[in-house]
């Protein structure tokens, strides 16, 4: 039976997501007894980043539309160091002072997230096909339960992030949303919530009066030709995280006060039965 008690929060790295509000709501769920685990991203900063580095991003657009991130070895290190570093140690904080105790940790680590590394990506560039190797990239097969189970039991809230493993040990980027779906459908979560700078799935992007408020579990898959860029994974990593199991899935705005409080209750894209 899906655990009702453990809610998996993602949230994702856009520049007018407000941290502060998250935070403060996570640290409210908690203190009234929930579980949860917060996994997040830090886009807008690591390309600030890279680029006041002098190594700006690169995307690829995938034959099937899905866009990511071009990570090399030296986008690997500038990533660990933002998402790893800034970001993630910046939310630790923040929950920090509103009283919870928080532990940061990528996926990385105790192998959390763990998988395979990509040997080649393809990639449509000026409308021809693409090989692109030396890529540091790839997808969360397997999840650290126990240790998860163990930070969890501690009375802790892990905060999670990219980078993963490969399952020879090298860092990965994997893409958040769908890792925080294979934690969620790992832990036997009944509920993941995804929360992003827009309401939710919209119908007519990026017009935010389309949204679409609800979506039957069993026709989340037709809904993928409506998703406009980085909302084609987060529909990819709800359909996965429902078919493991997972009973709902919920997209919500993240620029809102009390926004997991609000997405519980409803509002943004309700997916499943």
């Amino acid at each position: 039976m899906p655990d009702a008690s453990l809610v998996v929060v993602k949230v994702g790295g856009g520049a007018d997501i407000d941290l502060g509000a998250v935070t403060a709501d996570i640290a409210t769920f908690w203190r009234e007894g929930h579980r949860l685990i917060l996994v997040h991203g830090g886009a807008a900063t690591l390309n600030d980043v890279a680029t006041r580095l002098g190594h700006p991003p690169e995307f690829l657009t995938s034959p099937s539309g899905h866009v990511s991130r071009r990570t090399d070895r030296r986008t690997l290190e500038i990533f660990e160091m933002v998402y790893c570093g800034q970001v993630n140690k910046g939310i630790v904080e923040r929950l920090q002072r509103h009283g919870v105790n928080a532990v940061g940790l990528s996926g990385l680590d105790g192998r959390i997230w763990e998988g395979p590394r990509k040997d080649t990506i393809r990639a449509v560039k000026d409308g021809r096909q693409v090989v692109v190797r030396d890529d540091y990239t790839g997808k969360v097969e397997r999840v650290n339960v126990t240790l998860l189970r163990s930070l969890l039991d501690a009375g802790l809230l892990p905060v999670l992030t990219p980078p993963a493993a490969s399952y020879d040990g090298t860092a990965i980027n994997v893409d958040g949303d769908r890792a925080a779906a294979q934690t969620a459908l790992a832990l036997g979560a009944e509920t993941l919530v995804i929360l992003s700078n827009v309401p939710g799935l919209l119908e007519r992007f990026p017009d935010e009066a389309s949204l679409i408020r609800r979506i039957p579990a069993a026709e989340v898959a037709r809904f993928m030709a409506v998703a406009e860029e980085r909302m084609k994974k987060k529909v990819l990593g709800a359909q996965e995280a429902l078919e493991g199991g997972v009973l709902r899935v919920i997209f919500a705005d993240a620029r809102v006060p009390q926004p997991v409080r609000q997405a519980l209750a409803g509002k943004g894209t309700v997916i499943g039965d």
